[in-house]
């Protein structure tokens, strides 16, 4: 399987989860800041690069009834301009409650206040990574 680059992509800060090479685990790797859309796609296309992606997954902010609002729409939009930069293929994935349940996760861990808030979006990448891996493992891929 190869490996797959997760971005919990927002408009200041970027939460990434890489696949090891069996696609099994999903890993958190450091937050992005980032200041502008550009500067954040040259980014996530700098680390897909760095640590041998072949693919990139960007989470989908669908509204709770499952439509498209302004944010996924964006996300979109960010998804086909970092597929133009990296020459990856990148796809996006349905993210409700990604959030919800990193921070779930990190209350379970004892990880609360500042700290928690700084690996949110971290964790919603490895949750929303978790999620592809799994459904690429029921298709057989």
């Amino acid at each position: 399987m190869p490996r797959v680059l997760a971005v919990d992509w927002g408009l200041r800060r970027i939460g990434l989860a890489l696949s090891d090479p069996t696609g099994l685990l999903a890993s958190g790797l450091p937050t992005l800041e980032v200041k502008s859309r550009n500067e954040a796609i040259e980014r996530v296309a700098d680390v897909a690069r760095e640590r041998e992606a072949e693919r990139i997954v960007v989470g989908l902010p669908l509204l709770l009834s499952g439509e498209r609002g302004e944010a996924a729409q964006q996300a979109e939009a960010f998804a086909a301009a970092l597929a133009a930069s990296a020459g990856l293929p990148v796809e996006t994935l349905d993210e409700r409650l990604t959030s919800a349940l990193s921070t779930r996760r990190l209350h379970e861990a004892g990880v609360r206040g500042a700290r928690a808030k700084a690996r949110v979006d971290q964790g919603a990448a490895i949750a929303l990574l978790e999620t592809w891996l799994d459904r690429a493992r029921a298709r057989g891929a």
